[in-house]
C-alpha cells in the first residue's frame, strides 16, 4: 500500500486514545491530536491534563500486520527536549506475540540525528545514531528500512545507514506500522531532560508505504525502485 494521506483511512489505521504505554511516558494518547490537512498527517504533543498526566500525545498504528518488505515514510518533526518522534514497526505481548520491533526515532532534543534500532524478543539490538542531512526538523526526509529473512537495512534519504545480518538480531514476527510523538520525564539519559515546550509540538507525515519483497515498486521515489532485494 501507499498512503499519501489525501484522506484518513480508518480501515487501515487505528488511533490510540485514552491510555499511556507506561510510567515512563508523561502523556496520554489522544485522538484529538491526530489531524489531517492538505495531504499531511500531523501528530501533536501539548500541555493538556488527561487522567493522571499533564500532557497529551498522539499515535496511530495499522490494523494489519506486515512481514518482509520495504517500509518507508516521508516525515518531519518539531523540536523539544524529552520528546520522541518515531516511525516504526512493532508486535508484542498486547497481540499475544513476542516483542519484535524495527525503529526510526528522532529524539527531538537533537533533530540533526535519528536513532535506528530493533528489538528482538524485547531486547534492544543494533542501536545507532545517524545524521539527517539538513535536520529532521527543517524539511521532509525519507526514512525506510528493508526487512528480509537474512538481512535488515535502514536508509535515510536513500542512503544506507545501518545493516544487520546476524540471524540472532533479526525480527521474525509480522508487525504493525506505527507513528508516534510522545514525551518522558523519566528517560532523561536517552531523551534528554523534559522541558515543557510551551506550545504544541507536531510531527508531520506526508507518505507511508509498504512494498512486499518481490513486488514492483509503487512510486518513483520508493526504495523498492532503487535497490535490488536480491543483491
Amino acid at each position: 500500500f501507499v498512503d499519501n494521506f489525501s484522506n484518513f483511512d480508518r480501515s487501515r489505521w487505528f488511533v490510540s486514545d485514552g491510555w499511556s504505554n507506561g510510567a515512563h511516558q508523561n502523556c496520554i494518547w489522544s485522538k484529538e491530536l491526530v489531524r489531517l490537512s492538505d495531504g499531511v498527517l500531523s501528530l501533536g504533543f501539548e500541555k493538556r491534563k488527561l487522567k493522571d498526566r499533564e500532557f497529551a500525545c498522539a499515535e496511530i498504528q495499522t490494523k494489519q500486520r506486515y512481514g518482509y518488505g520495504v517500509y518507508e515514510a516521508r516525515m518531519k518533526t518539531g523540536t523539544g527536549s524529552g520528546l520522541n518522534a518515531a516511525f516504526f514497526s512493532y508486535i508484542g505481548p498486547q497481540d499475544k506475540q513476542p516483542w519484535d520491533e524495527i525503529d526510526f526515532e528522532v529524539l527531538t532534543k537533537d533533530p540533526s540525528k535519528v536513532q535506528v534500532n530493533s528489538y528482538i524478543q524485547g531486547k534492544p539490538k543494533n542501536g545507532k545514531l545517524v545524521d539527517v542531512e539538513g535536520g529532521a526538523d527543517k524539511g521532509f526526509n525519507d526514512y525506510g528500512f528493508v526487512w528480509e529473512k537474512d538481512r535488515l537495512r535502514w536508509y535515510v534519504n536513500g542512503k544506507l545507514v545501518q545493516e544487520v545480518t546476524d540471524p540472532g538480531e533479526l525480527p521474525t514476527h509480522s508487525q504493525k506500522i506505527f507513528f508516534s510523538l510522545w514525551g518522558s520525564d523519566k528517560l532523561t539519559n536517552w531523551m534528554g531532560a523534559f522541558v515543557d515546550p510551551g506550545s504544541k509540538v507536531t510531527m508531520e507525515v506526508k507518505r507511508v508505504a509498504f512494498t512486499a519483497l518481490g513486488q514492483p515498486c509503487q512510486f518513483p521515489e520508493s526504495l523498492a525502485c532503487s535497490i535490488s532485494n536480491s543483491n
